[in-house]
């Protein structure tokens, strides 16, 4: 692919990704204020979003075989554990932002989680089995992840584990 196109589909991908998340948290607001069908609207589009981003990244090589998308997950995940959120974190601590510190705190930990259960389904694959966890349960304040039924309060924010969306 020419540098040109390349760099404008990875901008585009960038551009409906973040499209995709924010229409999402509207249609959350719209839900908290009772108007489901505007939530609705904003789900609709959010999704029509995440199949232009999802075209863009199949043009731009992104998604390959699933032990190929668990290396990236894992490459992914340690870089923000590594430099990206680290670097953000001392220059909200600098400005003073203390919920800029707490956002990225959130992220931070749930990251090295994430990391870690990437690293084990990626061993699973690579075997030729598939993941080994029934349930995943996702804390909805810091994005904390639990393989199987939490019985205890979030270990990050200390959400109840009742409130924890389960997949």
């Amino acid at each position: 692919m020419k540098k040109m196109t390349e760099k404008s589909l990875n901008e585009a991908f960038a551009g409906e990704s973040m499209a995709h998340m924010k229409y999402l948290a509207f249609a959350d607001a719209a839900d908290r204020e009772g108007l489901p069908k505007i939530a609705n609207l904003f789900r609709a589009i959010a999704y029509a979003e995440q199949v232009h981003a999802i075209n863009h990244a199949r043009n731009l090589g992104l998604i390959g075989k699933t032990v190929e998308n668990l290396q990236a997950g894992i490459d992914g995940e340690n870089f923000e554990i590594i430099e990206m959120y680290p670097a953000y974190d001392a220059i909200a601590r600098l400005q003073e932002e203390k919920g800029a510190q707490r956002s990225i705190h959130y992220a931070i930990e749930a990251e090295k989680i994430h990391e870690e259960i990437y690293k084990v389904a990626l061993q699973q694959v690579s075997k030729g089995q598939d993941f080994d966890a029934e349930e995943l349960y996702i804390c909805p304040v810091c994005g904390y992840t639990h393989i199987g039924k939490p019985t205890e309060k979030c270990p990050i924010c200390n959400t109840a584990p009742e409130k924890f969306r389960k997949f």
